[in-house]
């Protein structure tokens, strides 16, 4: 992955962006010492924002499409009210399996609940019961995001968010590779959510590039 912005920048400003539970760190730590890819975990810096946007939101009920090992998914639940409910799709039975044993040692791990399987299919069949949902994190397969997004903006209530992760691609939003699917995926999703007036979105150079849309 290419650094959208500078090591060192990054590290000052996750470092004043609030106190983490040690539960994050050690957490980090493991996903770093014995998960593939583990740069697909979000990093401090984008953990207190999804917590502090959760927050804004005053969310009550949250989805989150791609749970790797739990770290954003604590960071949400953790804004939640003591009976909210973050419901955290993923098909990974491995990474799942550290995020469920870091999430039965949070105080607020009770809020999470997973669903493991195709999340394309499992997200259609969640919002068609789950009434409006107060807050979203987009995270998992780059050419299934239109069909997330598309899927989750009639469910959320008015004022609603949605966050969506990896939207500037390492760069390769400038440029995107012939024959990469992930690169012009992220291109056309990003030009999708740009002209969607169902929404208004601004996208941050927080890490890798994150969009952030109130929902209308």
């Amino acid at each position: 992955m290419i650094a959208i912005v500078d090591k060192a920048i990054e590290q000052y400003a996750a470092s004043r962006s609030g106190a983490v539970d040690a539960l994050y760190e050690e957490l980090k730590q493991e996903t770093y010492a014995t998960i593939r890819s583990p740069n697909m975990q979000v990093g401090r810096l984008e953990g207190r924002l999804l917590k502090l946007l959760a927050q804004l939101a005053g969310a009550r009920l949250a989805v989150e499409l791609g749970t790797f090992t739990g770290y954003s998914g604590l960071s949400i639940a953790e804004a939640l009210p003591d009976d909210g409910r973050l419901v955290t799709f993923d098909m990974d039975p491995v990474a799942t399996g550290v995020a469920k044993r870091y999430w039965a040692r949070a105080p607020w791990g009770h809020k999470i609940e997973l669903r493991l399987g195709d999340a394309r299919e499992e997200l259609v069949r969640f919002v068609a019961t789950s009434g409006p949902i107060d807050f979203a994190f987009i995270d998992a397969d780059k050419t299934g995001y239109r069909h997330y997004w598309d899927t989750l903006v009639p469910r959320m209530r008015r004022g609603g968010l949605i966050v969506v992760d990896n939207v500037l691609w390492s760069g390769h939003v400038l440029a995107p590779r012939d024959g990469d699917d992930d690169d012009h995926a992220i291109v056309a999703f990003n030009d999708h959510v740009a002209a969607d007036d169902r929404v208004e979105a601004v996208l941050l150079t927080v890490r890798d590039g994150v969009f952030v849309a109130r929902v209308k």
